[in-house]
């Protein structure tokens, strides 16, 4: 097995004239992609005023998930056949397309086909974020580019609300999409300039889709997510468990194709595994941060753009973080660093679950603040390591674009099982005081705490 013997490069180097404009690409696809996830969030109410399809609400984040957790899986298989440039002019073209039937859809039906075109291209495009690292940039960067890329989720889970707010507010919530478009082109037009182009064995190589293990993952994704929007306790905890026993399947089926989802290292005996299920427990364990605006409302009687800014202390606490710890390269330290880095994330919603009370003081209300910073910073202070980990640590070097093009895949899926879990903590404990608020925080507590085994197993054989 490959272990780290490369000297991390600097910022300076990333983002300077040489790798500036791939890492605008990579970091910019991804912001789109996170931006639009949470875009909705705060005008859909004034597109259902407009254009009808209040049964449809929760369905305009549900198929956009799905199709990118669909979409996700063929990103190895796109760069195999079209090389980077193409595959991400092909995914960027596909996403201002779904992007602007957003903006021109009369009824919500065609909203909903717009975004389906959007998660499609997007699960691609933030795919192609991690797997064209290793082909961009030189190994030395690869720490600080996964930093770069991983850190705009946080990113878009301040811009997306924000954005999609203001125009909102000003009567002008196409546009919100419209200008998605807009920026979706201005990345486009990096691309050639950018990223290396396909090779000539590129070109004899058919693009090979694992269908089987698409199907399966996305059967997946559908039966979680549509848990997440049940009233139905017993229906929300059979569609989650369901959705967690087809991930079972996939994993039996994948690991026996030859063209697969994961790299065949992570079903070998070994460490490899667990880089996969640490970042999937750490990703799943941040979808509390969804119900922070609507408790910030009911406890602390916050109006809702303050409330709404309150659940950006995660992203906060994530972004800064990864910059940080990015910069370590000693192997022992950043081995400490994983290990520690989940029940860091634990603390965080433990100490925000005890902090909740009925009519929340502002200092209680910082307390939360800072409570849930130390939760971002769990995740951030792991996740760049993680991911040169799970790049750079495979038996068959590659294998490397499929283990990167991974990431973004765990990410989504366990992005999907965390929201449905918080939908059946919350259902079942029905209550909107500081004591159901107490219950949420504290079972992903439980949850982050549970990632500490898992990211110990991952480091080893580091150094």
């Amino acid at each position: 097995m490959r272990t780290e013997t490369v000297a991390t490069g600097s910022w300076r180097e990333l983002l300077g004239p040489k790798y500036l404009g791939a890492s605008t690409v990579l970091a910019g696809g991804v912001a789109l992609y996170a931006t639009n996830e949470f875009l909705t969030i705060s005008l859909l109410p004034s597109a259902v005023s407009e254009i009808g399809g209040d049964r449809l609400y929760a369905w305009v984040t549900t198929v956009y998930l799905v199709a990118s957790v669909m979409a996700a899986t063929t990103v190895s298989g796109m760069l195999a056949r079209f090389g980077p440039r193409r595959a991400y002019l092909l995914g960027l073209s596909v996403f201002a397309v779904g992007s602007i039937g957003c903006a021109l859809a009369p009824t919500m039906e065609v909203m909903l086909a717009g975004r389906v075109v959007q998660g499609a291209a997007g699960g691609t495009v933030a795919g192609l974020g991690y797997a064209v690292i290793n082909t961009a940039l030189p190994q030395a960067l690869w720490r600080k580019a996964s930093a770069l890329v991983s850190a705009m989720w946080g990113v878009g889970t301040l811009l997306g609300p924000a954005s999609g707010g203001v125009f909102a507010q000003l009567g002008v919530w196409r546009w919100a999409f419209g200008a998605l478009a807009i920026l979706t082109v201005l990345v486009m037009i990096l691309v050639p300039l950018s990223l290396p182009g396909r090779s000539d064995t590129q070109d004899r190589v058919p693009m090979r889709i694992p269908v089987w293990s698409l199907v399966i993952l996305g059967a997946s994704a559908l039966a979680i997510s549509i848990a997440g929007i049940q009233r139905s306790v017993p229906l929300m905890v059979a569609l989650l468990v369901g959705g967690v026993a087809l991930v079972g399947v996939f994993i039996a089926v994948d690991r026996r194709m030859a063209v697969s989802v994961f790299p065949q290292t992570a079903y070998r005996p070994g460490p490899f595994k667990w880089i996969y299920v640490t970042l999937g427990v750490l990703m799943a364990a941040t979808m509390a941060n969804m119900y922070v605006p609507l408790y910030g409302q009911r406890l602390a009687g916050l109006v809702p753009l303050t409330a709404g800014f309150l659940a950006v202390a995660l992203s906060v606490g994530w972004t800064v973080s990864e910059i940080i710890s990015a910069s370590v390269t000693a192997p022992a330290r950043v081995v400490r660093i994983v290990a520690v880095a989940p029940l860091v994330m634990a603390i965080g919603w433990g100490a925000t679950a005890l902090a909740q009370a009925d009519g929340a003081s502002p200092m209680v209300v910082g307390i939360w603040a800072v409570a849930m910073l130390v939760s971002g910073v769990g995740v951030g202070m792991a996740w760049p390591h993680l991911s040169v980990w799970a790049m750079g640590r495979v038996d068959d070097p590659a294998q490397g674009t499929v283990a990167a093009a991974a990431i973004n895949t765990v990410q989504l899926i366990c992005g999907a099982f965390g929201a449905g879990l918080a939908g059946i903590v919350v259902n079942t404990v029905d209550r909107s005081d500081a004591v159901g608020a107490s219950w949420l925080f504290a079972v992903f507590a439980g949850l982050a705490a549970l990632g500490g085994v898992a990211s110990f197993r991952a480091g080893r054989g580091v150094g």
